[in-house]
């Protein structure tokens, strides 16, 4: 005997809203690249050994991409609306 199909199909797209929950994960996302960033480089500025200074700027580097990655895709893409 078949089972019935309970499945809804998926969305071509992802609804133009996303949650107040969602809102506050990616505005986090953000603080915490941001800070990140701005503590490698204070402790790579503080440290002598090179080989550790150098480990230091590249994660603030990295830091620096992710954070310029979501500032860029949320300003490229409409505000959503948010849904409680």
């Amino acid at each position: 005997m078949p089972q019935p199909n309970n499945q809804n199909p998926p969305q071509p797209s992802p609804p133009n809203m996303i949650s107040t929950k969602d809102q506050s994960y990616l505005t986090d996302m953000l603080s915490w690249n941001l800070l990140a960033s701005k503590k490698a480089h204070f402790f790579a500025q503080q440290c002598h050994d090179q080989e550790v200074k150098s480990a230091l700027d590249q994660a603030g580097q990295m830091h620096q991409q992710h954070y310029q990655k979501l500032l860029q895709y949320l300003s490229h893409n409409p505000s959503p609306q948010v849904s409680n």
